[in-house]
């Protein structure tokens, strides 16, 4: 079943920016590549619904189709004389993708393209696009982000990380505003300490890859294919990028049967995935879910599970139960 909201989008401030942002937001790494192919008509039409629902967060980066995601969204807001809160990454684009390259000239030439893409003069935030780990703790970095802060090139800075640990780091320094994370059922190491830390700090948290690639629909078989140009298909082992950006990390199979058990937990009245999005917007700390949508449907179905009731207690542990039986010992190297 399809659930559909008629209500009002929640929002919640997203760290010290002073900006509120909805529950529910938009990523759209599927509207530039990695995803298989997306037509400016269908990415036009995804932009669109998502904000006539009542999304005011939209997630994106300079590498998600070399700036075709960032571009779209420009021409999307363009024609509805809106804007709502863009949040983009750099860091990506660095050739060779090494701590070195990481040096200011390169984060102004990163920034200003974005800039460019977007069409605006100051972005509304820019994250670190999940760096080497020592580039967390560079303050030349930091400073340099200070100093765009100042030039108002960038209305505020944060960070995409990988693991807890570089979130922890990252949070030692006080002008990081938010810290996105993959979150998800089958990937909760950030409730232990990242959460609460950033919580502490008023620093907001975006959730990302929330479904874990799909998988979290539950309409996946150990049969189902994926394009050659889908990451689904090329980076399932971490041969392109960290391996927790597909499926979370967790092995295809392995997630396919833990995800219809979430469906059994979910019931026949909820989508698997409104189900698992609901579990997200839940955890204590999280600003927003920005899950991504490669159709209207899709788009619509992310903005209704804000409209669910939480979870309830029986249901909280059955999850847990799925996680510690299923996902742990399948993830324990990987991670």
């Amino acid at each position: 079943m399809t659930v559909t909201s008629s209500t009002p989008l929640e929002t919640r401030p997203l760290g010290r920016t002073g900006a509120d942002v909805s529950v529910v937001g938009l990523g759209t790494w599927q509207l530039g590549g990695d995803w298989g192919e997306v037509t400016e008509a269908d990415a036009a039409a995804v932009l669109d619904a998502a904000l006539d629902a009542g999304v005011t967060l939209l997630d994106t980066a300079d590498v998600y189709g070399d700036g075709r995601s960032e571009q779209r969204i420009r021409a999307a807001l363009a024609a509805r004389g809106e804007r709502p809160f863009v949040a983009t990454k750099a860091g990506r684009r660095a050739d060779p993708f090494t701590a070195e390259e990481y040096t200011p000239a390169n984060l102004r030439a990163w920034i200003d393209r974005s800039r460019t893409n977007l069409g605006v003069d100051t972005l509304d935030l820019v994250q670190l696009h999940c760096p080497p780990p020592t580039v967390y703790s560079d303050e030349r970095v930091y400073d340099t982000l200070d100093a765009l802060v100042e030039e108002q090139a960038i209305a505020a800075y944060g960070v995409s990380v990988e693991t807890v640990t570089e979130g922890l780091t990252a949070l030692q320094h006080p002008g990081v505003q938010s810290i996105q994370v993959i979150l998800n059922i089958f990937r909760r190491k950030p409730l232990e300490q990242l959460l609460p830390a950033a919580q502490r700090a008023e620093v907001g948290i975006l959730a990302r890859v929330p479904l874990a690639s799909g998988l979290l629909s539950g309409k996946y078989s150990t049969d189902t294919t994926f394009a050659a140009d889908d990451h689904r298909t090329y980076n399932r082992n971490g041969e392109a990028f960290d391996v927790g950006e597909t499926f979370a990390g967790v092995p295809f199979e392995v997630g396919v049967a833990a995800a219809r058990e979430v469906a059994e937990i979910a019931g026949p009245d909820v989508s698997t995935a409104g189900f698992a999005l609901r579990w997200v917007i839940d955890q204590p700390g999280v600003t927003t879910v920005i899950p991504g949508a490669r159709n209207v449907r899709q788009a619509l179905d992310n903005v209704a599970a804000a409209s669910l009731p939480p979870l309830t207690e029986g249901q909280l542990a059955d999850l847990e139960r799925v996680y510690d039986e299923r996902i742990r010992a399948s993830v324990h190297d990987r991670w």
